[in-house]
């Protein structure tokens, strides 16, 4: 079982974010909270940070607070332990403004978030021997094509693993996106158009992040139950438009045969769920694009009614029928789907 999906919550946008927040009550999902975004100060801003944070920990969301020196000064308090306790947070992410010897004696009192972006190995290492809950969270990036590669991203994660920590990164939504540039808000930068559910994939099969955090302040309840889903029972699920007359597969639950190559994926159980007794018919024989659905036809004799996945290109084959198509933005998926892994169509 995956962790649940953890949120990034903005004062300004609060109110907004509330009643999705709601529906993860209780599970002790982690929350992100900024504590120094200067576009958010008020005269009543640590009195509204104070509620907020008040009202997430009795409903038992876990605080993460990104802080910096610029918090203290806005709250008036003279460490960040303190200022933790007043706010209920359950860790510190530290931004800037404080030392590798300071960072270290606060991990030795409460559970520390390092910024994976700017913490190399050995700084890492000496933190994480002072503390016994240390993580690292990589930043998200507002603006398009500066988001981390994949291969960076790797080396990265790596590195700071190797140093005894727990990785964290962020994955953009679907709906409200955040300001000023609306562009959503990924850690990977080939997140960023992407289904969230998507990215959430992405990131916990096959990049083994533990704790995943929706950077945007909106996200759609089709796309939450989509995580939920693949957190709770395992299934992964694939947004398809399917022709009418196959409509039926919608909501099955397959299996990915274990020896489907890398171009393609092979539904285990396809002809089983095939209409008995009747005939594949040849027809929209097309060459296969990333993300077509396929069904071999009488043409193929008995393995007629086997259905797969397309991930890489393949030319036309008149035995072949396409009947459907995952969306650019859910192909992503199709990549996650290691042979032996539960996966279901489902209606975009």
């Amino acid at each position: 079982m995956l962790n649940s999906l953890g949120f990034s919550v903005y004062l300004s946008t609060f109110q907004e974010q509330w009643p999705t927040l709601l529906r993860w009550s209780g599970t002790g999902a982690p929350v992100f909270l900024s504590l120094h975004i200067g576009e958010e100060f008020h005269a009543d801003y640590c009195y509204q940070a104070e509620s907020v944070c008040s009202l997430l920990a009795e409903h038992g969301f876990r605080i993460i607070a990104d802080v910096s020196t610029k918090t203290l000064e806005m709250f008036g308090e003279p460490d960040l332990i303190r200022l933790a306790l007043r706010l209920h947070v359950w860790a510190l992410r530290i931004d800037y403004g404080f030392s590798k010897e300071e960072i270290g004696a606060m991990a030795e009192k409460m559970p520390i978030v390092l910024n994976a972006s700017t913490t190399d190995h050995d700084d890492a290492l000496e933190i994480t021997r002072r503390g016994k809950d240390v993580f690292a969270l990589h930043n998200f990036y507002p603006r398009p094509e500066t988001g981390l590669d994949r291969e960076l991203f790797a080396q990265t994660t790596a590195s700071l693993r190797a140093a005894g920590l727990k990785v964290q990164c962020f994955i953009p939504g679907d709906t409200q996106k955040r300001g000023p540039i609306f562009e959503g808000l990924p850690t990977l930068e080939e997140h960023r158009n992407v289904l969230p559910s998507a990215a959430f994939a992405d990131l916990a099969l096959r990049c083994g992040i533990e704790d995943i955090f929706l950077a945007d302040p909106g996200i759609s309840q089709k796309e939450q139950e989509r995580i939920a889903r693949l957190c709770r029972e395992g299934v992964i699920s694939v947004p398809a438009e399917l022709d009418a007359q196959y409509a039926y597969l919608y909501d099955q639950v397959f299996t990915c045969r274990v020896d489907s190559p890398k171009w393609l994926v092979r539904f285990m159980e396809s002809r089983t769920y095939a209409c008995p007794g009747t005939t594949v018919v040849p027809g929209n024989c097309i060459a296969r694009e990333r993300g077509a659905i396929t069904m071999d036809n009488a043409g193929y004799g008995r393995y007629s009614g086997e259905i797969q996945m397309i991930r890489s290109p393949l030319k036309a084959d008149d035995r072949v029928n396409v009947i459907g198509h995952v969306p650019e933005n859910a192909q992503l998926l199709m990549d996650c789907i290691a042979g032996g892994r539960k996966f279901a169509l489902v209606r975009p």
